[in-house]
C-alpha cells in the first residue's frame, strides 16, 4: 500500500519537524504553545485530507474490482448459456 506508507512518512516528517521547531524556538513559551497549537491544527487538517483521499482511492479500487467481477460473471453466464443451448441442439 503505497498510500499508507506515504501517509505514515508524512506524519513522521511532520512530527520531526514540529519537534525541531520546538527545540530551536527563540520565542517565549506562550508564543511557542500558540505556534504548536496552530501547527498541530494544520497537521491534523492535512492528515484528515490525506486520509480522505486514501479512503476515496480504496473506494475507487473496490468499485472498479466489483464492476470487473460483474463483467466477468456476465460473460461466464453468457458462455454457459450458449454452451447449454449447443448441447440441447446437438441432442435434439
Amino acid at each position: 500500500m503505497s498510500s499508507s506508507k506515504t501517509l505514515l512518512g508524512f506524519v513522521a516528517g511532520a512530527a520531526v519537524g514540529a519537534l525541531a521547531g520546538i527545540l530551536f524556538a527563540p520565542d517565549k513559551g506562550s508564543k511557542t504553545r500558540k505556534k504548536i497549537k496552530q501547527k498541530s491544527g494544520d497537521m491534523a487538517d492535512s492528515v484528515k485530507h490525506k486520509f480522505s483521499d486514501f479512503i476515496d482511492s480504496v473506494k475507487n479500487v473496490y468499485s472498479d474490482a466489483k464492476d470487473e467481477a460483474e463483467e466477468v460473471t456476465d460473460k461466464a453466464k453468457s458462455k454457459l448459456s450458449s454452451a447449454k443451448n449447443e448441447v440441447k441442439n446437438s441432442l435434439s
